[in-house]
């Protein structure tokens, strides 16, 4: 069976976070593991409380996976601070890593800022040019390129511009006003357009988080990045469209949509 290391914080509230990564990870069939990079209080509402690991803690973590069940693909998420980001990068290139995808989360979907402003450059720098593909959404997109994004050709012009800085390849997320759901891969001076129709579900917590995991999983299962990037658009779409409503704010999407016609309730029912 194949592998993958999720890198990120915990969502208590089970919608983001290393709790959708293991569940994203489990429904695209790869065994899923786990660094808690933060614990975190929060909710569909909003974030309360942030509670970072300790660097050397972290790093203790990520060798107890990587010397005893190697991840064919890593994932990293919510990353505070810069001490933690060197910490994640410097193992990474001990252990040669590979299949990297860095889902560079700055601010929740309920608005809460999750990095600190100085830990930008030692993203940028140090664990950016590890990974196989960065996933910003168009926010994230304009602080890693610099550039105000607001059409598909500023799209094309911001993710060439965060590749050649960053030396890997973009999955530039359209979701946030620019198009319909279309998201842009950039790789190797490239472009490729993956379309999508925006689904009217208001309940969008994790859908970074997942997105990312499902493109690391396919990408531990020997997939190309272009068909790991299709597989898991149509993974989260599923879960979108399941059209689950829990919370008070901006809830959760279904995970185990797929599941649904085999749950355990209706067998033990």
């Amino acid at each position: 069976m194949k592998t993958a290391l999720t890198i990120a914080g915990s969502d208590c509230s089970g919608g983001a976070g290393i709790q959708a990564d293991i569940k994203t990870m489990t429904m695209n069939g790869v065994y899923a593991m786990s660094a808690i990079t933060a614990m975190t209080a929060q909710n569909t509402t909003g974030v309360f409380a942030v509670q970072e690991a300790a660097p050397e803690f972290l790093k203790m973590q990520i060798d107890a996976v990587f010397k005893d069940i190697r991840p064919d693909a890593v994932k990293i998420g919510m990353v505070a601070s810069a001490e933690l980001i060197s910490v994640i990068s410097e193992r990474l290139k001990f252990y040669r890593a590979e299949n990297v995808v860095v889902d560079p989360v700055m601010v929740a979907t309920s608005g809460s800022e999750l990095m600190k402003r100085s830990a930008l450059r030692t993203l940028i720098n140090e664990l950016l040019p590890l990974a196989s593909v960065v996933t910003p959404n168009i926010p994230e997109a304009e602080v890693l390129s610099g550039m105000r994004i607001g059409s598909r050709e500023e799209m094309i012009a911001a993710a060439g511009r965060i590749s050649d800085l960053c030396r890997c390849a973009v999955l530039l997320k359209g979701g946030h006003s620019v198009n319909d759901a279309n998201d842009l891969l950039y790789a190797d001076g490239r472009t490729v357009w993956f379309e999508g129709k925006r689904i009217d579900n208001p309940n969008t917590h994790g859908t970074g988080c997942t997105l990312s995991s499902a493109i690391a999983a396919n990408l531990a299962k020997g997939l190309t990045l272009h068909e790991s990037v299709r597989r898991a658009k149509e993974y989260i779409s599923g879960a979108l469209g399941a059209m689950l409503d829990l919370g008070k704010g901006s809830g959760p999407m279904d995970h185990a949509f797929c599941l649904r016609e085999q749950s355990c309730e209706r067998n033990n029912g």
